[in-house]
């Protein structure tokens, strides 16, 4: 075969892991424990039915921006819709990335930024966060990104892999001593409630992305949105492709949006398990359990990697970070029902009392 002429530095780029196993208990990636409510899911089923699949679905986009717009007191101009948080997160990379140019995020955090940077070929520049407590240092942070004439600076809040929150007081520093575009991912702020929406008038560089994949329990079908001033929305709306949302997504996440109050109950029990869970997980000898605003628990232990491949052993997936920086000896454990809880914890606490 002849050599192919790859972009430059394509091999380079490091690969996102998404290879599932059939587990029994899977609890390793921030899903939603619960499919739709029934409710919901009726009237999904009845308006996918109706679905005209011969036509590019123009209106539904439109519905779906129009009904999140006004939601939050804004028009259809500061809206975008993607394939999930993810897709918004990554154009949003690309519009203020490019060679010689800066992008600064928190590490440890959405281990994919590093990734859309790398893809953006722009230079990631991470700001450690604290080894105490996993919070961030805004007046070092605000530095960092001033000292790097950066075009782009990024949290997610709360902070994914570590469940720890930034402050509505501490995002308005930062917004109010860089310059340049300041994205704030707001995948699991439904289980604290705290946005940064109210910020955005009075900051018009900010921009708050979110996702259905997690409080709504729609990670199957990828979607997500970005809310922004309309001069940051058409300028990366460039980057999207047309027709890029498919009618299935832009119809089931509609209906969702529309009935979200149906997942009010779901967002409590997972709030309220996750708080026993931080209970229970603290009682264990050698646990350091960390304050979580999210839909799952972050942790340290001694033995976390052999107490992973205990789990796995057993059909059990939890989160296991390896040797990733700031994330040693660290597990996640995301949110199922009671039930799968408790077994999760039940197998946790065989395996420390195997070790005594």
């Amino acid at each position: 075969m002849a050599k192919l002429k790859y972009r430059n530095k394509l091999a380079e780029m490091p690969s996102y892991d998404v290879v599932e196993r059939d587990w029994h208990i899977k609890v390793n990636a921030n899903e939603s424990g619960m499919n739709l409510p029934p409710l919901v899911e009726e009237r999904v089923m009845s308006r996918l039915s109706r679905v005209a699949f011969n036509r590019y679905p123009n209106e539904d986009l439109e519905m779906l921006m129009e009904a999140i717009g006004r939601n939050f007191g804004l028009g259809v101009e500061n809206v975008l819709i993607g394939n999930g948080s993810s897709e918004i997160i990554e154009k949003i990379f690309y519009c203020f990335g490019g060679r010689g140019r800066k992008i600064v995020f928190p590490q440890p955090s959405f281990s994919m930024y590093h990734i859309y940077a790398k893809a953006a070929e722009a230079e990631a520049v991470p700001v450690s966060l604290s080894e105490k407590d996993y919070s961030l240092d805004v007046k070092e942070f605000v530095n960092v990104v001033n000292d790097n004439k950066a075009a782009l600076c990024v949290i997610c809040n709360p902070n994914n892999p570590t469940g720890s929150f930034t402050s509505l007081e501490d995002i308005e520093y930062i917004a109010s001593h860089t310059s340049c575009a300041f994205l704030v991912d707001e995948a699991y702020i439904e289980f604290n409630g705290q946005t940064a929406i109210g910020l955005m008038k009075k900051y018009p560089n900010m921009i708050i992305a979110r996702t259905f994949s997690k409080a709504y329990g729609l990670a199957a079908c990828r979607c997500g949105y970005m809310l922004a001033a309309a001069p940051l929305t058409d300028m990366i709306g460039k980057s999207m492709m047309p027709y890029h949302m498919n009618v299935l997504t832009l119809v089931t996440a509609d209906t969702v949006f529309q009935m979200r109050d149906e997942f009010i109950p779901r967002i409590q029990m997972a709030i309220a398990e996750r708080k026993r869970m931080e209970g229970q997980y603290g009682s264990l000898k050698g646990f350091k359990v960390f304050p979580s605003n999210t839909n799952f628990i972050f942790l340290k232990y001694d033995k976390a990697v052999a107490l992973n491949e205990y789990l796995e052993s057993r059909g059990i997936g939890i989160r296991s970070f390896g040797k990733a920086p700031l994330l040693e000896n660290a597990l996640r454990i995301s949110m199922g029902n009671r039930d799968e809880n408790d077994a999760v914890f039940k197998a946790v606490k065989a395996f420390v009392e195997e070790q005594n």
